[in-house]
């Protein structure tokens, strides 16, 4: 393992290497490229790439000059000597907690231990008391080391808030604030965190067997919060989270994977919602690498480019339903900066991390990583278990057998569970009267109510080979959101209903955009993009000029502007 001082690191970034022609600050260069591409991300090829490196500075500058892609621009580590002290909006005032970790001087670049024995994760709602037991005597030793131990539980709890909450300078960059929600860094960013913080709890009870468990909330026998997190004086217990929500009744009550605060899911129909909700975001709308991991976020991006859709979808709505309604701003696990404190959070991401591992296996001989050098190279900063400074990057993710651990299997439901309409019809297009998308009068809109747009098919009447060379996505563009608030609005297509609210397990239902409430400088600019090869066969109208769009608000529509909506083939 190599050895970089950070103080060296901050030395050299600090200078320029030819000072007296220094050139333009990277998201500078970019923001003038893009305005040269209306908007979109400029070719590569027209980045001067020296420029570049000179702009980021330093060692990152330097130790790239070699890289076999000499237009790579990867977000490097965090400088921690740079943290700042991040700000709750919700309650316009300085977090109670300083996210910044302790302090080291040096990092190692880690290298995975060769997996000599597979750590196997259980379903919590299958684990032992011999399990629990442990669990709970390795969360109790990591609550009761020193308040400045990294590997403490609030220090650890403090990982995720700093990373969340733009704490951290994108490398040399004061001006653009690193974020690792809303990209294609989601997945590989939280598999990291679990990964040391579950090598924590086992070194703590001398146990490398030790996994964590994963909560089930996409099947119907582990939806409801697990037991083992609401017995009284355990360490896994946490007081701030919806007691309306607790297993304390029989039948316990189900996670409702497209909660809202506003709009109740009927507990008769809360498991087809799940599993429609789970089979479009798994399936229907994970077609393409960008639309399951998230939007692509490198060196000088602003953040939040988009979310792919396990992290909106169901990643969102279990924060927020498990969220405390009665606490300042939805903490713990309601609010980025509070989550971690919950030790629920760690076996809700257990879980995402598995659909992560699902999803890779659902696509047989298709590509299942992106072979980009800006995401493969992409690296982050943690304590490890013997309390060492790490520099990791994304390429070591790709694989959980080779970092050592695997899941229980259990049924997976939802991939039986293709929805069907409930009226297949075409023309329902060519009879609406409502606007067409392209009307510059309708874009951009408030989301306050039920918004239905006509929106073209640049392409139809495509055969099986053209649909398995090209996906058709519906692009919702230009979400503006307040990023303090949980929000939470629906994509309908072809359906008449007044409110299609209700219509929570057919075809008809294209997807969802949610976030949970964080530190941001002001409202952010995103989009999503939703499937629709398959839905449009299972609605019957492929051969249709038009559909009809519904974007319904569920929760947060005064804080939600919509700036468009188009269809694209990728």
């Amino acid at each position: 393992m190599s050895s970089v001082p950070l103080s060296t690191v901050a030395n050299i970034s600090s200078q320029s290497l030819f000072s007296r022609h220094k050139p333009p600050r990277l998201s500078t260069q970019i923001k003038s490229l893009r305005e040269t591409n209306n908007g979109e991300e400029p070719p590569q090829a027209t980045v001067d790439r020296r420029n570049l490196l000179l702009g980021i500075g330093g060692l990152y500058g330097a130790s790239n000059l070699v890289s076999g892609d000499a237009l790579a621009t990867p977000i490097p580590a965090p400088d921690l000597a740079k943290c700042s002290r991040g700000t709750n909006l919700n309650l316009k005032q300085p977090l109670d907690v300083d996210c910044c970790p302790p302090f080291s001087d040096k990092a190692i670049d880690y290298k995975l231990p060769p997996a000599k024995q597979i750590r196997v994760r259980p379903a919590a709602h299958l684990a032992d008391k011999d399990f629990i037991a442990k669990y709970e005597k390795a969360t109790e030793l990591m609550k009761a080391l020193p308040a400045d131990d990294p590997r403490n539980f609030m220090q650890q709890a403090n990982v995720h808030c700093a990373y969340c909450n733009l704490t951290y300078d994108q490398a040399s960059d004061p001006s653009n604030k690193l974020q690792i929600h809303f990209s294609w860094l989601f997945f590989p960013w939280h598999r990291w965190y679990l990964y040391f913080y579950e090598r924590i709890l086992a070194k703590l009870i001398d146990d490398p067997t030790f996994a964590l468990p994963f909560w089930n909330w996409d099947n119907p026998k582990g939806m409801p919060m697990p037991a083992m997190f609401v017995r009284d004086n355990s360490p896994l217990y946490n007081a701030r989270r919806n007691r309306d929500h607790l297993p304390l009744v029989d039948p316990p009550p189900y996670a409702d994977l497209r909660f809202s605060k506003k709009f109740q899911t009927d507990p008769d129909k809360i498991v087809g919602s799940n599993l429609t909700e789970m089979y479009s975001e798994m399936v229907r709308s994970a077609v393409n690498l960008e639309d399951f991991y998230g939007a692509k976020y490198a060196l000088g991006s602003n953040p939040d480019p988009g979310a792919g859709t396990v992290e909106r979808g169901s990643h969102t709505a279990i924060h927020a339903w498990v969220g405390d309604p009665n606490s300042p701003a939805g903490e713990d696990m309601g609010n980025f900066y509070s989550t971690g404190r919950d030790p629920l959070f760690f076996c809700h991401h257990a879980n995402v991390d598995r659909m992560w591992s699902v999803w890779r296996d659902l696509r047989g001989p298709k590509p299942k990583d992106f072979n980009d050098p800006d995401w493969l190279d992409t690296s982050f900063f943690f304590y490890d278990e013997n309390a060492q400074l790490v520099r990791v990057k994304v390429r070591d993710t790709l694989d959980n057998l080779k970092m050592g651990y695997t899941f229980q299997k259990v049924e997976i439901p939802w991939l039986n569970k293709r929805p069907k309409a409930r009226v297949r019809k075409s023309k329902v297009a060519a009879t609406s009267d409502a606007p067409k998308a392209t009307d510059t009068s309708v874009f951009p809109v408030k989301l306050d109510k039920v918004v239905r747009v006509l929106v073209d098919r640049p392409k139809k009447k495509r055969s099986s080979k053209e649909k398995q060379k090209e996906e058709e996505l519906l692009v919702i563009e230009g979400i503006e959101v307040d990023t303090s608030e949980f929000v939470r609005f629906e994509v309908f297509v072809n359906d008449e209903d007044d409110d299609p609210r209700d219509v929570i397990d057919l075809a008809e239902y294209a997807g969802g955009y949610s976030q949970v409430p964080h530190k941001n400088a002001g409202n952010v600019k995103s989009k999503i993009r939703l499937g629709l090869t398959e839905l449009l066969e299972d609605l019957d109208v492929e051969d249709d000029d038009q559909i009809l769009v519904s974007l319904v608000p569920r929760d947060g529509g005064e804080d939600i502007t919509i700036g468009g909506v188009k269809i694209i083939y990728v």
